[in-house]
């Protein structure tokens, strides 16, 4: 029995060795980089245990299930966004960028073996419900959560529409968990939203970034142009709430906003792949060939009409590209709260058998070479966000997540950028000749939110300020 547990193990560690030695030539060749030693001992480790539980767990376990959630395990244990996915996560990854899937509208990340919350989706069931962001859901039906991979409780939410499935959350500032039921909707995210708030003053939400989302936002630019009678005096970009999505989105809604060609957003990672600089131009947005630029119809007063742009801790990858574009470059005031702090770029490497690996690969830098890793945006003009300090305190950020990625410690320059003056630049704090009204203490939460075919609140203080401080025709800088 020894001899052939021993004899199974060498084959294993055999095939493991070969298909890394496979893998690092594969890496040589394609990026020309030394390979590094075989981890022998670690192998050696890994074929023991497996071979262990083959022989000697409870039930039989099929070697598919195994080797899968050691990838799993592998991965799950780099950081909170590096993900395994099988054939049916792969589809709805791909499904979901493109706008339409069936499921709660929540967006979701893990935290200490459970599902956070980092954002609910707009006209969502979820949404509707009240789930907030930094909900902690500990169960789906009966069946607690830990011990689950992402993938798992993801597939779990997702299902045929007009099914219904409880959630047990537990919310900060609340004694006993909270018990939601919530019926599948198919999500068709409307990813642009906007309307004249007023003769001379736009309003803009994206609530997350598809693969349209920039051909969108410049149909309805266009349109509130035309709607409009006289000149436009402001425009509102609301990202609120916005958990990010594809980077094209993000250069694109940059790009409507920008100086052609200038710097949106660049990359740092290990390999030349990872090294990038993305540029308001159309080569860096468009995806597919011989398509036509959706930008270049846009009328040239977007470039250089007064902006702010509204954030908060649900704001998050993609959307903090947006904002400090456009805060880089002054092209706008950001308004709000601290940002969440996703800096990082995941990319998707499909493996065969139609599955992939969801790889954090870089770091994303804002023009001026600020890392938001862990950090976030800090708002021009910070808003109150009506809570306490204590609860405040208690708000989850990607800086409190297991495991997070660091922010490699310092900013890195700018390619076009000495590092001295991007340091300034970075550190220099903007203060405008504008003070915030206080918040309300008696409106209704449920006030807060549109009334049924309305895409704003009149009750909404962020906004409120927003158009307040465009009337001031943006605030003369104090300098």
């Amino acid at each position: 029995m020894r001899s052939r547990f021993n004899q199974f193990g060498l084959i294993i560690a055999g095939v493991l060795i070969g298909v890394a030695i496979s893998l690092n030539y594969s890496a040589i060749a394609q990026r020309e980089t030394a390979a590094l030693p075989l981890p022998i001992e670690e192998l050696r480790a890994f074929t023991e245990v497996f071979g262990r539980v083959k022989s000697d767990y409870v039930e039989p376990v099929e070697d598919k299930k195994l080797i899968t959630e050691a990838i799993n395990g592998m991965l799950t244990g780099l950081d909170p966004h590096s993900a395994y996915l099988d054939q049916e996560a792969f589809k709805e990854m791909q499904v979901g960028t493109q706008g339409e899937f069936g499921g709660l509208g929540i967006e979701v990340g893990m935290e200490d073996g459970f599902v956070r919350v980092v954002s609910p989706i707009d006209d969502s069931p979820a949404s509707r419900a009240g789930v907030k962001a930094g909900d902690l859901i500990v169960k789906l039906d009966e069946t607690s959560v830990k011990g689950m991979t992402l993938n798992d409780a993801v597939k779990r939410m997702r299902g045929k529409p007009n099914t219904q499935i409880v959630l047990t959350i537990v919310r900060k500032g609340e004694a006993n968990p909270i018990v939601i039921t919530l019926t599948r909707a198919i999500i068709k995210i409307q990813s642009v939203k906007s309307k004249l708030l007023e003769p001379g003053y736009a309003y803009v939400r994206v609530s997350q970034f598809q693969e349209h989302t920039g051909e969108t936002l410049a149909r309805a630019i266009e349109r509130m142009f035309k709607e409009n009678q006289g000149p436009m005096k402001g425009l509102v970009l609301d990202l609120r709430n916005d958990p990010g999505g594809l980077l094209n989105g993000a250069v694109a809604v940059s790009a409507a906003f920008l100086p052609k060609d200038v710097l949106v957003v660049y990359t740092d990672g290990r390999t030349d792949d990872a090294k990038m600089k993305l540029n308001a131009s159309p080569e860096h947005y468009l995806r597919g060939r011989n398509k036509e630029d959706f930008l270049k119809r846009l009328p040239a007063e977007i470039r250089t009409v007064p902006m702010v742009v509204l954030v908060n801790g649900g704001s998050a990858s993609a959307s903090e590209i947006v904002a400090g574009a456009l805060q880089d470059h002054d092209r706008a005031v950001v308004m709000g709260q601290q940002t969440f702090g996703k800096g990082s770029v995941q990319t998707i490497l499909p493996l065969g058998n139609n599955t992939a690996i969801k790889l954090t690969t870089a770091r994303y830098y804002t023009p001026k070479g600020r890392s938001i890793q862990a950090k976030g945006i800090t708002p021009d003009i910070p808003l109150d966000d009506g809570a306490s300090d204590r609860t405040t305190a208690l708000k989850l950020r990607e800086a409190d997540l297991t495991k997070h990625l660091e922010s490699a410690g310092t900013d890195k320059p700018a390619a076009d950028k000495p590092a001295d003056k991007v340091q300034a630049a970075a550190q220099a704090t903007l203060k405008y000749k504008f003070t915030p009204a206080p918040r309300p203490t008696d409106v209704d939460e449920k006030t807060l939110r549109p009334a049924p075919g309305e895409i704003v609140s009149p009750n909404d203080y962020e906004l409120n300020q927003a158009v307040a401080f465009l009337k001031t025709r943006g605030g003369a800088k104090l300098n």
